[in-house]
């Protein structure tokens, strides 16, 4: 990000070569770089010897590096809900047999950090670690819903608004309308708005304090899934959620959980 300096650049870098999801040459990512050659290769050298990145000389390709994958597991464990959250929606994909997702948001976008597929896997684009929209997915809406103001906002003039199916909201006015009907309930919907065919019913992960700590979603194709049914699971989401925001409280802010039960 600008302002960022040398650090800013330098995951600039990282996240050029993460987009190309494969080993990629200096060439290929030249040809997209807003940094000078011999700056983009002053970076790629100081990655690599960090462990960011590898470097298979025979290939002349780069990769993200095993220093990544160390640093992405213990965020895994100590920063997302995922561990919290798994016997929770272990149990939920059980009972109803469908797709559920775990996500949190990522600056204005949204990451997928779990997921459990449904007894008849429909190929879909969420997976773990993948990161998605917010204006047009389930989880993006429930968790945008019950953002503070300011934060809302200035998501909001984050998002894209690219039009993937008949059904996304592309502008912030309908999208801030539909964000008061998922506050009015407690849940969103995705109604085809990011894939054809896949509709889902998702909830947020709150504090105590209502703060967003995430969102989680059940998700199926609508040859075989439909709104009515997708809202009878409501209260199973709505309690799953709430039981993984009751224990994620407890683990990210233990002192004061503490002292609530102590007082009480």
């Amino acid at each position: 990000m600008a302002g960022d300096g040398t650090v800013g650049k330098a995951c600039d870098v990282l996240d050029q070569v993460a987009a190309f999801e494969r080993p990629v040459r200096f060439g290929e990512l030249q040809a997209s770089s807003p940094f000078p050659k011999a700056t983009l290769y002053r970076f790629l050298q100081t990655l690599t010897n960090q462990g960011m990145l590898s470097y298979e000389p025979e290939h002349q390709t780069y990769a993200l590096g095993m220093r990544l994958v160390r640093l992405a597991h213990t965020a895994w464990t100590q920063s997302s809900l995922a561990p919290i959250a798994r016997p929770h929606i272990d149990r939920l994909s059980e009972a109803l047999g469908e797709t559920v997702h775990l996500a949190q948001l990522d600056s204005s976008q949204v990451l997928y950090v779990d997921k459990r597929n449904a007894r008849q896997p429909v190929e879909m684009y969420s997976q773990a670690g993948k990161v998605g929209p917010a204006y047009c997915t389930g989880v993006g809406k429930a968790m945008l819903a019950f953002l503070p103001e300011d934060t809302l906002t200035r998501t909001l003039s984050q998002q894209s608004y690219h039009r993937f199916t008949d059904t996304t909201l592309c502008s912030e006015h309908t999208l801030r309308a539909e964000l008061a009907a998922i506050r009015d309930r407690g849940y969103a919907f995705d109604r085809e708005e990011h894939e054809p065919g896949i509709i889902c019913i998702a909830a947020p992960i709150l504090s105590d304090q209502a703060r967003v700590l995430g969102a989680l979603s059940i998700t199926g194709p609508t040859n075989r899934t439909s709104y009515d049914k997708l809202t009878g699971w409501a209260p199973q989401v709505l309690d799953t959620a709430a039981r993984i925001g009751a224990e994620a409280q407890a683990w990210r802010f233990p002192e004061t959980h503490l002292r609530k039960r102590q007082a009480s």
